[in-house]
């Protein structure tokens, strides 16, 4: 396994983050248990998990990935070889602290607090904001418009945030389907205010979306606030899987097609198509060439890969193992400029 160092902390993580969100939907707790024993055995010391989680966010199974977690935290006496991350939600759904969800006083603090008894621990390492307060373009979004809400001052948040961190509840802080102008802020205040600093951003980051690139890579790279990874496989498109039309039964595509539209979009097929041929004719396994080519990237500090079968895990943990050849890159790099950012 690789490792990184998470922002500017002496924490070490794996530059492979076992990723979480099918825990409660697609997956058992016994399978969940499963997945985790072998991350861990395999070096995988950075976990990924959310308030929201399992998705489809549904109210029926709100916190239901935390409390895997914590239950097998329970079990196992582990918590001390993970480093954990969750998220709290930003304002969308009715159902979590009645749909404001506000990043300040009571919300926040009720956050925490049931984020902590579902994980059944006394500390989380990464906290993140899921998504802004504020509205902006994120998830596939494209076609800004700029238009007012209500949301809470950067550095009001950054100050609540401290309580936490002072109480020992929350380590480090990160940020989640952020702006570079959002990252910006946040950073030149956390100097100005001495206020708690932001380790990470969460941005979607794959073969057919490296939108990260256009901004945020200099940000991550200049102010030492890395790149964590989602959707590394375009919500299973990378693996191959998806090709010809074909939705094998239980995939997510299958189960629920209508929610899974950000990576069906026009050149989709084509672009997976080519990088398919790609990973054929140097003999990579597509997963693996996927996850692979986003972790070399400068700007990265882990990759967080998602599974529902060990078949999957086992393939997408290998790929730290995985050289990408010059040659490999080249090609990679050519069939973006034909199809650039299929999905953003």
């Amino acid at each position: 396994m690789n490792y990184k160092n998470l922002g500017n902390t002496n924490i070490k993580v794996s530059t492979i983050c076992l990723g979480t969100m099918t825990w409660g939907e697609q997956n058992t707790e016994l399978e969940a248990f499963e997945q985790m024993d072998f991350a861990l055995d395999q070096g995988v010391n950075f976990w990924d998990t959310a308030e929201l989680y399992a998705v489809p966010p549904r109210k029926e199974t709100y916190g239901d990935t935390e409390e895997i977690i914590g239950n097998w935290f329970e079990k196992t006496k582990k918590r001390d070889k993970v480093i954990l991350a969750t998220k709290v939600a930003g304002p969308a759904r009715d159902y979590l602290r009645s749909g404001e969800n506000s990043f300040r006083g009571p919300n926040l603090e009720s956050a925490i607090n049931d984020s902590l008894k579902r994980l059944k621990t006394d500390y989380i390492d990464l906290y993140q904001l899921h998504w802004p307060e504020r509205n902006v373009n994120n998830f596939g979004r494209l076609g800004y418009v700029h238009k007012e809400n209500e949301w809470n001052k950067f550095e009001d948040v950054l100050a609540e945030l401290n309580k936490y961190i002072d109480q020992g509840k929350i380590r480090y802080v990160g940020l989640s389907n952020e702006t570079p102008w959002g990252v910006l802020n946040y950073l030149q205040l956390s100097k100005d205010k001495k206020l708690p600093r932001m380790m990470s951003i969460q941005n979607p980051y794959s073969l057919l979306n490296r939108s990260y690139e256009v901004g945020l890579a200099e940000v991550s790279i200049r102010e030492n606030i890395g790149c964590l990874a989602y959707s590394p496989l375009a919500s299973g498109y990378l693996s191959g899987k998806y090709r010809n039309k074909n939705f094998p039964k239980g995939s997510r595509m299958e189960r629920d097609f209508d929610f899974w539209t950000r990576y069906r979009k026009p050149n989709t097929e084509d672009a997976v198509e080519h990088y398919y041929k790609i990973s054929e004719k140097f003999n990579l396994d597509m997963s693996q060439m996927s996850i692979k080519f986003c972790e070399i990237q400068d700007f990265m500090t882990s990759v967080i890969i998602g599974a529902t079968t060990m078949e999957q895990l086992k393939t997408n943990i290998e790929s730290v193992n995985v050289n990408l050849s010059d040659d490999v890159i080249k090609e990679i790099n050519h069939i973006q400029t034909i199809y650039p950012n299929p999905c953003p």
